[in-house]
């Protein structure tokens, strides 16, 4: 059985929608936009949830990409994941990016090529996320607090397979 972590939650704009779990093993739960927001090809903006938190100390909430976002469209979390501190007590904003080549006209109008979220098949072109879109997935983790300590060689302490940046490659 799961541990249950008190997280209290402030409303900061009406209409927010508090996240939850949608199957009780899910690890993380989905959170809403705000309010609604265009999301031209090449931009990248913060989506307003409407939601402010008070996490324990000891915790941090991650922000991490929904797959079938990431999948259907070109929009993508920047800075997944995206870390909430326990510290933080301001609204909390999704930044998400459209990686839909930039067009190479004048300005797009908001009714041109638009799609939701929910639009299916990678559409490059202008997104509109709507006011109760689930946009991300939360997920509580504990922090260990690192303690570092000074030594003459890593090398000697453990193995060191060596390698790194994609060294063992990509087939067996």
């Amino acid at each position: 059985m799961s541990e249950n972590v008190e997280v209290f939650v402030e409303i900061c704009r009406e209409g927010a929608v508090i996240p939850k779990y949608a199957k009780p093993w899910d690890a993380g739960m989905d959170i809403c936009a705000a309010e609604d927001v265009i999301i031209r090809p090449g931009e990248t903006v913060i989506v307003p949830t409407g939601l402010k938190m008070a996490i324990p100390e000891g915790y941090e909430i991650q922000v991490r990409p929904r797959s079938g976002i990431s999948l259907n469209t070109p929009l993508r979390i920047t800075n997944s994941p995206g870390t909430i501190d326990s510290g933080y007590r301001d609204e909390i904003g999704i930044i998400i990016t459209n990686t839909s080549p930039a067009s190479g006209g004048g300005e797009i109008s908001s009714g041109q090529n638009e799609f939701t979220i929910d639009s299916k098949g990678n559409k490059q072109g202008v997104y509109k996320i709507r006011k109760g879109d689930r946009i991300a997935q939360i997920v509580l983790q504990r922090v260990p607090r690192i303690q570092f300590k000074v030594v003459d060689s890593v090398k000697e302490i453990g193995n060191n397979r060596g390698g790194g940046f994609g060294s063992t490659g990509v087939r067996e």
